[in-house]
């Protein structure tokens, strides 16, 4: 679920220091590191992480090569009346031919700048600019000017101040930042707000119980995951994709058994679970997989599962009334099953009872292999 990326920049300096701040952004979960060709393999021994390397041809073995540094990119050779035949622009073409991913690395000084930046976003896989003086005009334009190209747009910045800024930009925001900072700090805080920037508040509403219902035994799923969960968390699972019930983390403790909570015991194995903008069959699900993790709030984070148990339970089917649209859920008959009330506290299944009101998230709109879709589908 994960909507931005981070990069780190490690191309100055002595080894000693960079190392440090590489292996900072590995363990803090970074997408790439940015250094220069020779660099390539040490960065490769120290984590399984990609990365991007200033050069002019793939001989480091790097995953991404960024043109423009010691070229027309950074000021050091100057712009050519005609961009198409910069050496950062005919380079870029020469390698996307070869297959290979290509980044543009663009330090904006003035509006010829960042209309070359603009000129290489046409080309590349990547585009990283740098602002000088003013960075949110620019990197508004290039939003606009870039939003309907292949191209991800990577913002320059010196720490996490810049990057939310960054991110926020004209609402969809930049697709990633590139960090250039030695503060590990500041690092891990980038890392910290990127994992839910761009992800939005889902919106619960209560839905009033109409019918508790033991039905007999079933297979349920289990979805253990990497991550804590505290009160008020859990996922949203329901037997129709337009009505997904907030099925409560076992992040409490009870009189029958110790708190869980990295666990979602989530229903029975043909309902839908939420992931991301899409949604996933619980059956399916399976270790290294994401889910995503809701709060009362609505709020979303990304979760990772590391196991699932699929066993032979009592099950019990909870239908509610939201709005004059009746929406199920079947669940694990027993007491550490939980839903949540419109007080936002959790509830057991077996304490739960006509009348009560639940949180449910709701959308008017079908579901084709998890995507959405506009088209009327009837589900009972």
């Amino acid at each position: 679920m994960k909507d931005k990326m981070i990069w780190i920049k490690a191309d100055e300096g002595n080894w000693d220091d960079r190392k440090i701040v590489i292996t900072t952004g590995i363990e803090s979960g970074v997408d790439c590191i940015l250094v220069n060709g020779a660099d390539v393999s040490r960065v490769k021994e120290l984590g399984n992480v990609k990365v991007a390397a200033f050069a002019y041809d793939n001989k480091s073995g790097a995953d991404i090569i960024v043109v423009g540094k010691g070229g027309e990119g950074d000021g050091a050779k100057p712009l050519p009346p005609d961009y198409g035949c910069s050496l950062d622009v005919t380079t870029a073409i020469r390698l996307k031919e070869k297959g290979i991913k290509v980044a543009g690395y663009v330090i904006i000084r003035n509006k010829e700048y960042e209309n070359f930046a603009a000129e290489l976003g046409n080309i590349c896989d990547y585009l990283i600019t740098v602002g000088t003086d003013w960075q949110v005009i620019p990197l508004e334009n290039l939003i606009a000017g870039l939003q309907k190209k292949d191209v991800k747009l990577i913002s320059g910045v010196k720490n996490s101040e810049e990057a939310k800024l960054a991110f926020a930009t004209m609402e969809h925001g930049a697709d990633g930042v590139l960090l250039d900072t030695r503060d590990l700090n500041q690092i891990k805080k980038t890392a910290t707000f990127a994992e839910n920037a761009g992800v939005k508040e889902l919106e619960l509403r209560s839905a009033i119980v109409t019918r508790v219902d033991p039905i007999g035994m079933g297979d349920r799923v289990c979805v253990d995951t990497c991550n804590l969960m505290v009160r008020g968390e859990g996922m949203l699972v329901g037997s129709q994709a337009n009505g997904m019930f907030l099925v409560h983390s076992e992040s409490e403790e009870s009189p029958y058994v110790a708190s869980r909570p990295f666990r979602v015991n989530a229903g029975a194995v043909h309902a839908y679970v939420k992931v991301g903008e899409k949604t996933r069959y619980l059956s399916e699900l399976k270790a290294g997989d994401e889910v995503t993790i809701v709060d009362v709030e609505g709020k979303q984070r990304s979760g990772v599962v590391g196991r699932v148990k699929i066993e032979r339970r009592p099950l019990i089917l909870v239908e509610a009334d939201l709005g004059g649209k009746i929406v199920k859920n079947i669940l694990q008959n027993a007491e550490t099953i939980k839903l949540v009330t419109k007080d936002k506290n959790p509830i057991s299944v077996t304490d739960l009872k006509v009348g009560d009101e639940i949180l449910v998230h709701s959308e008017d709109i079908g579901r084709h292999f998890g995507m959405k879709i506009e088209e009327t589908i009837i589900e009972k």
